[in-house]
């Protein structure tokens, strides 16, 4: 796992969110799904989205939100990442799910938040909801997916 320092010089543009083992990650825009999705033989439906208005965003108990960060990050080739929601977020029975970051991918990251608890949960448009943390891959390739941003 790679160091403030590190960090520094791989993500200039993240520079203000740095932590000592980490990248904070700011939520930008939120919506809720308002249509079916289908994975069949690799072959991907999204589901059709409603974004909702910011910049104050209302959670509803046992609902999931896709919410994008707030700027677009560019992994570089030899490193990976992880993300991991913020501890303000679980305590406030709100579940951040994630995927990989793999090497080379440039686009805006996507997350799923999900309230899990009996009431509503506010949060405002910038808030800090989750953690990106990297690692070094050694002998990696580079991403070239369905969700690479050009």
């Amino acid at each position: 796992m790679l160091g403030e320092e590190e960090l520094k010089k791989l993500f200039p543009d993240f520079k203000e969110l740095i932590q000592p083992a980490g990248i904070d990650l700011r939520m930008d825009e939120v919506f809720i799904q308002r249509g079916p999705a289908s994975l069949m033989n690799e072959e991907k439906t999204l589901p059709k989205l409603e974004k909702l208005e910011p910049p104050i965003y209302t959670l509803k108990p046992k609902t999931g939100y896709l919410v994008t960060v707030d700027r677009k990050i560019k992994i570089p080739k030899g490193y990976s990442m992880l993300y991991l929601p913020r501890s303000t977020i679980l305590r406030s029975f709100i579940s951040v799910h994630t995927a990989l970051g793999d090497p080379g991918f440039y686009g805006t990251l996507q997350f799923l938040l999900f309230n899990y608890g009996e009431f509503d949960y506010t949060l405002k448009q910038g808030e800090r909801i989750a953690q990106a943390v990297v690692f070094p891959v050694t002998g990696s390739g580079e991403y070239d997916g369905s969700y690479q941003e050009k």
